[in-house]
């Protein structure tokens, strides 16, 4: 396997970029991982290391980067999620999929070590089974996100087949984090509430309580995230769409876990437009791909990811801090 020394993660100011870097320097080194972002300044863990102002759609200050900084990986998490995503169609295509092409095509020219991009169940649709969504089966997205997230999948693909390229990428359920506000996607309720639950104690949820979609913590997405970048190439048997699953749950479930620690917490539900995007997405996933390829195996459980969330956000809020890791 290609030993891969140097790193570009472009989208490292997002909810998954800020933590993932975090994790990358610490396993190969601050100066080995430069962070980007469209951000000017970026968020306060990511000061301690390399840096740039980054747009994914500038191929040409892409291309400088990776020349200037001898990057031999790309990480791209630079995206339009999908509720963002469908109030701007055209840019969540240019950014997602033409964002993607500029590393695919800097990594074929330049001979890069490996290029990640995830994909995320929002790749399926209604017509996808429903229950242990299988790792292959019918991909009709309702949204552009999802539908740029299977074109995704299929460029990966397409590289590594036609060209060589070392293209990976896994598909995130909801990722819940205690450390960075989520970014406009409609799983965000899961995160939202936490935050909600310890500042307010009252959350008004924009999904029905008994609509059930996969998630996962985000120290299972980071393990999950670096285990496939990471994984012996002669080991995997897929590029661009490894499913990978933690737990899944509704919102009253949720809620009924919460009020383990938050007795009086108080949630009402007024669905929106988010409610049909939901609608369309797998209850739970079938991941044995992944289990087989690259040993994934999550660490958290409901119970588990629901106890630390709100022990870390109630320390925070008592310190007067409760969202200043999130900005």
């Amino acid at each position: 396997m290609a030993e891969i020394e140097r790193i570009l993660v472009i989208g490292a100011g997002g909810q998954i970029g800020s933590e993932l870097t975090v994790a990358l320097r610490a396993r190969f080194g601050t100066d080995n991982v430069v962070a980007s972002d469209i951000k000017d300044v970026p968020p306060p863990t990511l000061q301690d290391g390399p840096y740039s102002q980054l747009n994914i759609l500038d191929r040409p200050a892409i291309e400088k980067i990776v020349d200037e900084r001898r990057i031999d990986a790309i990480i791209d998490l630079a995206a339009l999620l999908s509720a963002t995503g469908e109030k701007n169609p055209q840019a969540c295509w240019n950014i997602n999929v033409g964002g993607l092409v500029n590393c695919l095509e800097i990594a074929r020219e330049r001979n890069l070590k490996r290029v990640l991009c995830p994909s995320s169940i929002a790749a399926f649709g209604p017509e996808t089974p429903h229950v242990n969504t299988p790792q292959d089966t019918i991909l009709r997205p309702r949204t552009m996100y999802g539908v740029t997230k299977v074109t995704g999948e299929l460029l990966i693909e397409y590289y590594n087949r036609r060209f060589g390229v070392d293209g990976r990428g896994l598909r995130y359920p909801g990722i819940i984090s205690a450390e960075t506000l989520p970014g406009g996607g409609t799983t965000d309720y899961a995160v939202e509430i936490f935050y909600k639950a310890v500042e307010t104690g009252k959350y008004e949820c924009f999904l029905r309580d008994d609509t059930m979609l996969p998630m996962m913590y985000m120290p299972d997405c980071i393990k999950a995230t670096i285990d496939l970048f990471t994984a012996p190439a002669e080991k995997l048997t897929r590029h661009g769409d490894y499913n990978v699953a933690a737990f899944s749950f509704t919102p009253a479930e949720l809620v009924a876990e919460m009020r383990k620690h938050l007795p009086a917490l108080e949630v009402t539900y007024e669905p929106d437009f988010r409610q049909a995007i939901a609608d369309s997405w797998p209850a739970s996933l079938d991941d044995q791909a992944a289990r087989r390829d690259w040993d994934w195996r999550p660490k958290y459980d409901l119970a588990a990811m629901t106890k630390d969330m709100i022990e870390r956000l109630r320390a925070r809020h008592a310190g007067g801090r409760l969202y200043a890791a999130a900005h």
